[in-house]
């Protein structure tokens, strides 16, 4: 369960062409689902219609920019699974900065398991970029893995640097003045890989979150077969037209994947198990435990043993205890004392 939280967002001026200074318009977000995932964009680019199209939930839409003010929520029903989304108000440049309440926007994307960010494929891709250093300012970095690096601070005894492959960037002396920038001057620092000064850095400061993204290119109506052919070479992008309800099916099918979901089958005593509503872990998080925590924390005190048809049983049903992972697809029968 996520928290809940406020948003801020710009409001309008009286003609409804843009952003007026000084009125904020303050609202509750709360996310009851097992993930969320927000759209990230620049004004006007077809996410309120993709929106709309895809979880039937109604976003203004017009042919001005930041025609969404506010954060609206919607639910993608998929694989059984309820899906939260977050519609947010479009970012500019400098919204790192808290340029257009862009703080405010971007700090609810901090919260979300993946990020959509919806660009208009007929607009320059320099937005990608713009976006991306944004998100990348305020402490958010897309589709990458947490730095392989150990950051010990200790009392004494200096600086100790530990390469355990050759560095192309990092030497004793830039680890030092790297870490004399934030006063630290003793500290065990082991490389475990080809590292840079912005991984050390990240590692330091202990605030980084990572995101997977996709980049949604909308509008492909517009353009010819041959230049979607090249946009489909561009990594964690998903082709699509939000307003003839194009390709669909591959944004779906990917947005479970970035997710990293698998779908657990209860099976009470006696009876067939329940298939219409499916229990959504993790992938990182599939043991017999984590299913219990997932049903009530009460369960793990009452637990014996636990009956699992499918992939991960040797054979059906078999008898596992806690620490036995699970499988996508699985049905689990839990027994208790």
């Amino acid at each position: 369960m996520k928290k809940s939280g406020k948003n801020k967002a710009v409001g309008r001026d009286e003609n409804g062409n843009g952003p007026k200074k000084g009125v904020v318009m303050q609202i509750d977000i709360k996310f009851p689902f097992f993930s969320a995932f927000s759209y990230q964009r620049f004004p006007s680019v077809g996410k309120s219609t993709l929106l709309c199209n895809l979880a039937g939930v109604f976003s203004e839409v017009a042919a001005y920019e930041f025609t969404t003010l506010t954060t609206v929520p919607g639910v993608i029903r998929y694989k059984g699974a309820k899906i939260q989304l977050l519609d947010l108000p479009g970012i500019i440049e400098g919204a790192k900065d808290g340029k257009g309440r862009g703080k405010q926007v971007i700090a609810v994307a901090r919260t979300c398991s993946l990020i959509l960010m919806v660009l208009d494929v007929m607009k320059p891709l320099q937005h990608k970029k713009l976006l991306e250093y944004e998100l990348e300012g305020f402490g958010i970095r897309l589709n990458k893995q947490p730095p392989n690096i150990g950051f010990k601070r200790k009392e004494k005894g200096g600086i100790n640097l530990t390469m355990l492959v050759p560095q192309t960037e990092l030497d004793l002396e830039l680890v030092k003045s790297i870490l004399a920038e934030y006063r630290i001057h003793n500290a065990d620092i082991t490389l475990r890989y080809d590292a840079t000064s912005e991984d050390l850095i990240d590692v330091i400061e202990g605030n980084r979150v990572y995101i997977p993204c996709i980049y949604v290119l909308n509008k492909i109506d517009q353009i010819s077969i041959e230049e979607l052919d090249i946009i489909y070479r561009i990594p964690h992008t998903v082709p699509i037209s939000a307003h003839h309800k194009w390709n669909f099916d591959d944004l779906l099918e990917k947005t479970w994947e970035y997710l990293n979901l698998i779908r657990i089958y209860t099976k009470p005593k006696g009876q067939l198990p329940d298939y219409s509503q499916p229990i959504v872990l993790n992938a990182e998080r599939k043991s017999i435990e984590d299913l219990c925590m997932k049903i009530h924390k009460s369960l793990q005190k009452d637990f014996k043993c636990a009956l699992v048809w499918g992939a991960s049983a040797k054979h059906n049903p078999q008898r596992v205890g806690r620490d036995h992972v699970l499988i996508d697809e699985d049905v689990v029968q839990v027994i208790k004392k």
